[in-house]
């Protein structure tokens, strides 16, 4: 698209589904290139990525060539089925319907990378819930208590 100039950081947060630790440390840095290379193909820049054995958190530059929704459908079903093909787990790997998406000026984006670095050091301090739901307060988004994502039982 010619003359058109964009700077959009948006910051990504899912989980897996029902909240099971399923992410290996041993596998989740191929997990995390197989990712990269989802958006980088999609035209995106990806600037962090590290997460939990229950979630994630991509922050990427996004280019407006394509929706949030359509790059992370995109993102979560290949990322599934790749999990699936490689065998990782027993059973079948999925992730929780939904995720939050959260946009950050250009002064912001060093310390939500290092934010994003520095995931094991922070849940030590904070279960995903709260972080969560702080970042639904912090950007003042409404939600509905019944669809945030539930502690493993």
């Amino acid at each position: 698209m010619a003359n058109t100039y964009t700077q959009i950081h948006l910051q990504f947060v899912f989980a897996v589904k029902h909240r099971t630790s399923l992410i290996s440390p041993i596998w989740k840095k191929e997990l995390y290139l197989y990712i990269s290379g989802i958006v980088e193909n999609n035209g995106h820049k990806l600037l962090a990525i590290n997460g939990m054995p229950d979630h994630i958190h991509i922050f990427i530059g996004m280019r407006p060539t394509q929706s949030v929704s359509d790059l992370l459908q995109d993102i979560k079903r290949n990322s599934s089925l790749w999990i699936n093909q490689k065998g990782f787990i027993r059973g079948k790997f999925e992730w929780q319907e939904g995720y939050g998406a959260f946009s950050y000026s250009k002064s912001h984006v060093e310390n939500v990378i290092n934010y994003i670095h520095k995931q094991e050091e922070h849940h030590k301090k904070q279960s995903f819930r709260e972080e969560y739901l702080e970042f639904l307060k912090k950007f003042d988004i409404d939600y509905n208590e019944k669809y945030i994502f539930r502690e493993p039982q």
